[in-house]
């Protein structure tokens, strides 16, 4: 069984930590009425998908 010669240093245990963080959520700007919004996906703001509408969105 392998057993480490030394300890290993905060910076190294961190440095190799810092691989696992998930990236972050990307978004981009509805075509239709500015907001933000996930690709590929139906604009929550105004209900529409590629340049149609698929969902009545009320207004709050």
């Amino acid at each position: 069984m392998a057993v480490p010669k030394r300890k290993s240093s905060k910076r190294v245990i961190r440095t190799r930590k810092s691989s696992h963080s998930k990236p972050g959520v990307t978004t981009t700007e509805c075509s239709e009425c500015g907001a933000a919004q996930i690709p590929h996906r139906v604009c929550p703001s105004c209900g529409y998908y590629n340049g149609r509408q698929v969902l009545t969105v009320d207004a709050d």
